[in-house]
């Protein structure tokens, strides 16, 4: 009975103790619990904090990024809308001008009809007046004399041919005067005009010409075994190859620019092939030279096509695409050429004479210099000669032959070919000659002429494309003449460079003078 009470009250407190520890453990469960809640909570607000402040950073960011893109766009806005100002402006102001000239040319037109309007009615009050004068000079030779009206009128007449004439020759003399004045004036606005209206570019004469080089070791695979690569070069092309110490670089010479353009390409093509070898040169040169030829009338053809010269032979085309690397005091001599067909055009245009025709003209002058050093004498007759052989018209031809008055100029063409090579040659830039290298060239000249025995004076005309040398008659015979332009011409040739050829005419002249008193 005892036991049973002790289990019971075991029991009891064994109910009792667990209770309570459920009771302190369910406590200890909500306190952590709870904690936990609490440190989720604070978690889920930093958290929050955190994304905030990135996506604030991250919209500050989109919005820089906005605002530089918006003011780029309005950056680039904003030049276009300054270039179209200033193109707006120059439009303007090019306006302007034209308006300027209208209105001046409007203002000449009125003056000129004034002064019509003035001599006419002037004219009107003379007739008037000589008419009372015949009529007074009736009665009173009728009155005075007793002649009849037939002498009367014979005897009138004469006097009135002879003031007639009198007064004629001074209205001519002053019309000629006038007349002579307003050309001169017409003819410098036509030339101002013309080379406002026309510039092109020029290019410097060179000899050389580099190529620049991927490598150093290049220079070795150019040359060759024991330089046999350079010297089958320089047989197929015709140019000088020269490999010095300048790193990475070879350097082409020749006064053939064609040629020298040809090997150009040619070197380039062969170093990106690779294969460098005689037969491999000479099969790249061949083909270059062919394409080149091809390369040379398409030139010819787009100078043709822009100057508006139809029907021009085959031949002449692709003479002139060799002009494209022809240069003359530095002034690259096809777009000479073209400038010089502009400027025939434009001052035919003002003349009232046949514009394709002049540009045509101007276009051909100097078709002889892509044969010049292959041919002897002056470029002029030179051109003249193929000009003549390939079908172009007489007046092409003779002003191609005289635009440097080798011979006579006797056409308007050929005085308008020879005043725009003119323009086109002495125009501010066109030519790379510096005024002082080329009065020292003419000083030379004349030097060397001077130099010689028995010379009294030399002078060096046209630019120094010819030199006329007086000789004292009393020293020189006529024979030694002959054989002193010869000893010039040697001298000459061995002493200066100058483009083209140079005409040495000796003068030996015998004045004989008397005085009668």
């Amino acid at each position: 009975m005892g036991w049973i009470i002790v289990s019971l009250i075991g029991i009891v407190v064994g109910a009792l103790g667990g209770y309570g520890l459920r009771v302190w453990w369910s406590r200890k469960s909500l306190s952590s619990a709870e904690r936990k809640a609490q440190q989720v909570l604070e978690d889920a607000g930093r958290q929050a904090k955190t994304l905030a402040t990135q996506a604030q950073l991250e919209a500050k960011e989109h919005l820089h990024a906005l605002r530089q893109e918006f003011e780029e766009k309005t950056k680039d806005r904003r030049n276009e809308v300054t270039q179209l100002e200033r193109r707006l402006h120059q439009r303007e102001e090019l306006v302007d001008r034209k308006l300027e000239q209208f209105d001046r040319k409007e203002k000449e037109l009125s003056e000129r009809d004034r002064q019509f309007a003035a001599r006419e009615q002037g004219l009107k009050t003379k007739d008037e007046q000589l008419a009372q004068l015949i009529a007074q000079e009736k009665e009173q030779l009728k009155v005075v004399a007793g002649l009849g009206v037939e002498e009367a009128k014979q005897l009138l007449v004469s006097r009135l041919e002879h003031e007639c004439r009198a007064e004629a020759g001074l209205a001519i003399k002053q019309i000629e005067e006038e007349t002579k004045r307003d050309a001169q004036l017409l003819a410098k606005r036509i030339l101002v005009e013309t080379m406002q209206r026309c510039a092109a570019e020029f290019t410097v004469e060179s000899t050389t010409a580099t190529v620049q080089l991927p490598n150093e070791d290049m220079k070795g695979r150019i040359i060759g075994r024991e330089g046999r690569n350079i010297r089958a070069f320089e047989t197929a092309t015709g140019v000088d190859l020269i490999v010095d110490d300048t790193p990475d670089v070879v350097t082409l010479s020749s006064f053939d620019t064609v040629r020298r353009e040809i090997a150009r390409q040619s070197l380039a093509r062969l170093m990106s092939d690779g294969r460098i070898h005689p037969a491999r040169i000479e099969e790249v040169v061949e083909k270059v030279k062919k394409e080149f030829d091809q390369h040379l009338l398409q030139e010819g053809e787009k100078a043709i096509g822009e100057l508006g010269a139809q029907g021009v032979h085959h031949e002449l085309i692709k003479l002139m695409g060799r002009l494209r690397y022809r240069t003359s005091y530095g002034q690259n001599v096809l777009l000479h050429q073209k400038e010089t067909g502009y400027l025939c055009g434009m001052i035919a245009a003002e003349l009232g004479l046949d514009q394709r025709l002049a540009r045509r003209c101007g276009l051909l002058h100097d078709i002889g210099k892509a044969v010049s050093h292959e041919v002897e004498g002056p470029h002029a007759l030179i051109g003249a000669e193929l000009a003549k052989r390939y079908g172009e018209s007489p007046e092409v031809v003779h002003a191609i032959e005289a635009h440097h008055e080798d011979v006579p100029p006797k056409t308007l063409f050929a005085v308008l070919t020879i005043v725009a090579d003119s323009i086109s040659g002495s125009r501010p830039g066109a030519r790379g000659d510096t005024l002082e290298n080329y009065v020292k060239r003419l000083q030379a000249l004349e030097a060397i002429c001077d130099s010689f025995s028995g010379v009294e004076k030399a002078y060096a005309i046209q630019a120094g494309r010819e030199v006329r040398v007086i000789v004292q008659p009393e020293r020189v015979t006529d024979l030694e003449a002959i054989a002193l332009s010869r000893e010039i011409k040697r001298k000459v040739e061995g002493s200066i460079e100058f483009p083209g050829q140079i005409k040495i005419t000796v003068i030996r002249e015998t004045r004989s003078v008397e005085y009668a008193r």
